[in-house]
C-alpha cells in the first residue's frame, strides 16, 4: 500500500499492514547503522588498547553531535514529501526534496572545510588523556570530509520515507553501510590503518551511497512534469523549511549535547570506565534504532494524515507505532539482558573494559523500554511538522538530565549516570505525550 505506487488520496486507513510495510524494512536498515558503530568498535578493540577505543568513541560522539544537529535534513524532508504526499501534490514533493538538497550542498561544503576546528574543540570538551586525544582527532579530520555527501543521502532517505517508500529506504542504507562495513574491516584491521581506516570508510561508502540516491530520485523526477524554478525558490515554503529545521536542529543538538555530557561524565570516572560505556552505548542505539522504524512510519503516516485533514487515520497511526514500538523494546531488552555478555565479549578483547561493561548492562538493556514512548512521539510530532513543540519539550527534558547528572552521578557514581539517561529518556516521552492530546483537538 506504501511503497510503488501509493495512492494519493485524502481518506486512507491505517492498518497493521500499513505501519509494518514501513517500519519492518527501515528497522532493518536503521539496525544497520549502530551494527556498523559495533564493527567500528570490534575492528579498534582487535588492537587491544583502551586508548585506541576511548578516542573512537570520543570521536564517533564529537562527530554524531556535529551531524545529528543536521538531521533535521532527513526527517523534516520526511514531514513536508508526506504532507505534500497526503494532498496529492506531487510537485511540492520534488520541490521539498531540491530545497533540502540545496541546504545540504552548503551546509556539507562549510562543515567539510571546518573540520579542523571541529576536531581542536571536540579535544579541549572531552579533555581526555593525550593518546584518547589524538586517536579522536585523527578520526574527526577524515571523517568530516564526507560532509556534503552525508547530508545529501539524509535528504534523499528523508524524500523517499516521505513517500511511504520503506523498502527503498533499506536498500539505500544497506548500499551505504554494507561498503562501509566491508571498507572497516579491509582499511581498519587488514591495511592495519585502524582508527584512520574505520574513517576513510565512512567517507567513501557515503560517497557512493549518494550517487546511487541521486541516481534513482533523478530517474523518478524525469517521468514527471518538470519542476518550475519559481516552486523550487518559493519563498514562504523555504521560511517554513527554514523554521521546521531550525526546530529539529535545536532538538537535535540539545539530545546530542545530553549524550556528550553523558561520556564526558564516563571519561571523569578513568578510560577504562569511558570504553564500557562506549560499549554499552552502542547497545542503546542497536534499541534505538529498532524503535526508529516504528517512529519513521508514525512519521509518514502521521505527516500524511495531516496533510489529508484525516483525524481517523492520525489517531490509529498514533496507537498502532505506539503497540509496536513496545512489543520491540521489550523484546530488545530481553535479548540484551539474555545475550549482552557474550556481546560484549566479541566487542573487545580488553579484559577491563568487559569486566566494567558487565557490571553496567542491565542499565543499557532497560533503555529501550523507558526510550520507546519518546522515539514515537518524536516520529509523530515530526511528521505533523509540530516541531515547536518538539523543540520545547527536547529543551525541558535536557534541563531535567542536567539536574539529574549533577544530582546522581556524584553520589552513585556510574549507577547514577546510567539513572539520569533513563529520567532524561522517560521526560521526553511524557511531556510529548500530555502536548498531543492538547495538539489533537485543534489540528483536525
Amino acid at each position: 500500500m506504501l511503497s510503488g505506487s501509493p495512492i494519493h488520496s485524502g481518506s486512507f486507513v491505517v492498518t497493521n499492514r500499513s505501519v509494518l510495510a514501513i517500519a519492518v524494512p527501515m528497522t532493518l536498515a536503521y539496525l544497520t547503522t549502530p551494527m556498523l558503530g559495533l564493527v567500528d568498535t570490534a575492528v579498534v578493540g582487535q588492537f587491544g588498547d583502551a586508548a585506541l577505543l576511548g578516542g573512537l568513541a570520543a570521536g564517533a560522539l564529537i562527530f554524531d553531535v556535529v551531524f545529528t544537529s543536521f538531521n533535521f535534513l532527513r526527517s523534516g524532508t520526511t514531514g513536508l514529501v508526506a504532507q505534500a504526499f497526503g494532498r496529492g501534490d506531487a510537485l511540492e514533493e520534488q520541490a521539498v526534496f531540491w530545497r533540502a538538497v540545496l541546504i545540504a550542498v552548503i551546509a556539507g561544503i562549510a562543515l567539510a572545510a571546518l573540520a579542523p576546528l571541529v576536531a581542536i574543540a571536540g579535544q579541549k570538551f572531552m579533555g581526555a588523556e593525550p593518546r584518547v586525544s589524538e586517536a579522536m582527532g585523527v578520526y574527526i579530520r577524515i571523517r568530516l570530509l564526507a560532509a556534503p555527501f552525508s547530508l545529501i543521502n539524509y535528504a534523499i532517505l528523508g524524500y523517499v520515507l516521505g513517500r511511504g517508500e520503506g523498502g527503498l529506504g533499506l536498500v539505500l542504507q544497506l548500499v551505504l553501510n554494507g561498503i562501509n562495513i566491508a571498507l572497516c574491516f579491509l582499511l581498519g584491521l587488514e591495511l592495519g590503518w585502524g582508527v584512520a581506516g574505520v574513517a576513510w570508510a565512512t567517507v567513501t561508502g557515503e560517497f557512493l551511497a549518494m550517487l546511487l540516491g541521486l541516481a534513482i530520485v533523478i530517474r523518478r523526477f524525469r517521468a514527471v512534469p518538470p519542476l518550475p524554478r519559481h516552486r523550487l525558490l518559493d519563498m514562504t515554503a523555504f521560511l517554513r523549511m527554514l523554521s521546521l529545521n531550525r526546530d529539529i536542529m535545536i532538538r537535535s543538538f540539545s539530545l546530542l549535547a545530553a549524550f556528550a555530557l553523558f561520556t564526558r561524565q564516563g571519561a571523569q570516572f578513568g578510560t577504562v570506565t569511558l570504553a564500557a560505556n562506549a560499549v554499552l552505548m552502542n547497545f542503546f542505539l542497536v534499541a534505538g534504532y529498532f524503535l526508529d522504524g516504528f517512529a519513521t512510519a508514525a512519521e509518514q503516516l502521521a505527516g500524511r494524515a495531516v496533510g489529508a485533514r484525516a483525524a481517523a487515520p492520525f489517531r490509529q497511526a498514533v496507537r498502532l507505532t505506539l503497540f509496536w514500538g513496545f512489543g520491540l523494546a521489550g523484546a530488545a531488552t530481553l535479548v540484551m539482558l539474555s545475550g549482552g555478555a557474550n556481546l560484549v565479549a566479541l566487542v573487545t578483547t580488553s579484559e577491563d573494559v568487559r569486566s566494567v561493561a558487565d557490571i553496567y548492562l542491565p542499565w543499557a538493556a532497560f533503555t529501550a523500554l523507558s526510550g520507546v514512548l519518546a522515539f514515537q512521539m518524536d516520529g509523530v510530532f515530526i511528521g505533523a511538522t509540530w516541531s515547536r513543540d518538539m523543540r520545547n519539550m527536547m529543551l525541558l527534558s535536557f534541563l531535567v538530565f542536567a539536574a539529574a547528572l549533577l544530582t546522581l552521578a556524584p553520589a552513585f557514581g556510574n549507577n547514577g549516570l546510567w539513572a539520569a539517561l533513563h529520567v532524561f529518556l522517560l521526560v521526553r516521552g511524557f511531556s510529548l505525550l500530555t502536548i498531543l492530546r492538547l495538539r489533537v483537538r485543534t489540528a483536525f
